[in-house]
Order: C-alpha cells, then structure tokens, then sequence
C-alpha cells in the first residue's frame, strides 16, 4: 500500500510538471521544499521522479515503439506519466516485477483517466514486457558507447595538455637577428687594425716626399742637428 500511494504522489508531480512543460526534477524541488497541504513526498516517489528523469529519452522511445495507436505526444499527460512510471519500474527497477509494475499502472489509470486507458495501457506495457529483454540491450549498448566516447574525449584531452609546452620556460641566450649578424660584420670591417698589421691604405714616407713642397721635403731628408 506504501508504494501504491508513493506512485501516485509520484504521478501527480510528472503530471503536474508535464501540463506545465516544466522540468521534473525542478517541479520535485520545489514539492520537495513546500508540500503545502499534503504529507511530504515519500521517499519512492522522489526515486520514482528522479528515475523517469534520469531516463527520460530511453523511456519515452521504448513507449513510443509500441503505442501503434497514438504517439506519445498526443496522449493524456495522465495516461503519458502513468505509462512512464511502469516502464521505469519494468527497465530501471529490478526490485518490482513486471506484472505488479502493470498492475498498478491499470489500478492508476482506471481511478484517474478515462474508461479507454486502461486496455490501452494494458496493451503497450505487455508489448514492452515481452521485448523487455531487446530493450535491455540497447539500453546496455548505448550506455557502453557513451563511455568510450567519453573515454576518448579524456583521452584527447589528455594529449593536448602533454604537448603543450611548459609555461615559464625561456630561452638561455638572444637568438640573433639578420639585422645583428650585419652590424657585426660592419663592425668588424671597420674595426682598427690590431698592433703588427700593416695598414695598406696609409701613405709611404716616399710618396709623403713627393706631394711636400721642394722646400719642406728637403728639410724633411735633413738630419736634425744636436
């Protein structure tokens, strides 16, 4: 009886949430926070919202694959939570057998939709139990993807920070520039000729007589009296 007023109190909050297009793990919040004239939540329905949540796509596509009558769009919100609540207890709860999981979603929809719901409900969770086993599958597949995607994804992310170079590392000494490389030959060309060198370009005694006038060269040949 526990887990019968849990699934309802459950219902009324994805119900509640979907008329409104609100998130349901912020609706369950905020009922979470003020229960206003009711009890507080119990604690199987909180697991029941944040399960339908956690798995919502998953749900909602093994639904979908076997409504042959309306797309899940098009349904009852009350008939569209009842159903996500069965499907939750049937694929994410082992602890509930399926034929209690459908049992209680029949009990839900002949209190609360109208008098067609209940063959309807009844027929899309037989469909889903009998393909449970399918379902289970993808889901496991799916979830092994996942994982080597995100394995990946650290993997790459891994070789990225390797390869990027170390931060504070400098160079130990300037790396010259052609324009350093020039002015070090033009310094060197024009550098003064070290002790020993012959400079070519200065002028011979010889050749400083003849450009002297006649009177200074041949004072310059005479010896200087001491």
């Amino acid at each position: 009886m526990a887990r019968s007023t849990a699934r309802k109190r459950a219902l009324n909050t994805l119900y509640e949430a979907d008329e409104k297009s609100q998130d349901f793990l912020s609706l369950l919040e905020e009922r979470k926070a003020r229960p206003g004239a009711q009890t507080p939540l119990p604690a199987y329905a909180v697991t029941i919202v944040e399960g339908v949540a956690g798995h919502r796509q998953h749900i909602d596509d093994a639904l979908q694959a076997h409504s042959t009558r309306w797309p899940l769009s098009r349904m009852h919100a009350i008939d569209r939570n009842i159903l996500r609540i069965a499907a939750w207890e049937m694929l994410y709860n082992p602890d509930v057998p399926d034929k209690v999981a459908i049992d209680e979603a029949l009990s839900l929809a002949k209190t609360l939709s109208d008098a067609d719901a209940p063959s309807f409900i009844h027929g899309v969770l037989s469909a889903l139990e009998q393909e449970k086993d399918e379902h289970q599958a993808r889901r496991e597949q799916a979830d092994r993807i996942a994982a080597l995607a995100d394995a990946e994804a650290d993997a790459d992310a891994s070789d990225d920070e390797s390869d990027r170079p170390k931060a504070g590392v400098v160079s130990t000494g300037p790396v010259p520039s052609g324009d350093d490389h020039a002015g070090s030959k033009s310094e060197s060309a024009t550098a003064a000729p070290e002790r020993g060198d012959v400079d070519q370009s200065a002028p011979s005694l010889d050749q400083l007589k003849l450009t002297l006038p006649e009177e200074l060269a041949t004072d310059a040949d005479r010896p200087s009296g001491d």
